[in-house]
């Protein structure tokens, strides 16, 4: 798969910093009136974003696509629960995931992949705060290390 073909929209930077990401799957999403086009215009918010599995089908709530400026009737309620499209095994392989071991699925990000409007989830257990205090030290750590190579 060559990267030209996918533009980035949006992606949810807290995620990785509140959640320790354990697999990915991509997803496409179920859109109306004129959400397409605000996605092109990179009008998303996924920070606030989940997926939830009711009925062996998966949604996304809590995701905010901005209503277009052009648009008329035809747009829709910009935090509404959207659907999405992924493979039956998938979804039961899910299910299980969630119900047992207490994982979450969180959107990383939305794109583009040959014109098609595509969701990345992730299966993720939450980070306790000394997790994430470790992480800060590994970053500033490793931040200190590059400007120190940088000045010789």
């Amino acid at each position: 798969m060559s990267q030209s073909n996918i533009k980035i929209v949006a992606k949810n930077r807290k995620a990785r910093f509140n959640y320790e990401i354990l697999e990915t799957y991509e997803a496409g999403i179920e859109l109306r009136g004129t959400e397409v086009k605000s996605i092109r215009a990179s009008k998303v918010n996924l920070t606030e974003g989940f997926v939830s599995i009711d009925n062996a089908e998966a949604y996304l709530k809590q995701v905010h696509i901005s209503p277009y400026e052009q648009g008329n009737i035809f747009n829709v309620d910009p935090v509404r629960v959207r659907k999405l499209l992924l493979h039956k095994r998938e979804i039961k392989k899910l299910i299980g995931e969630t119900t047992q071991k207490g994982y979450t699925l969180i959107p990383l990000s939305m794109y583009l992949k040959d014109g098609k409007v595509k969701v990345s989830v992730g299966l993720a257990r939450g980070k306790n705060l000394h997790d994430k205090r470790e992480d800060m030290a590994k970053r500033d750590a490793k931040r200190r290390i590059e400007r120190a190579l940088k000045s010789y």
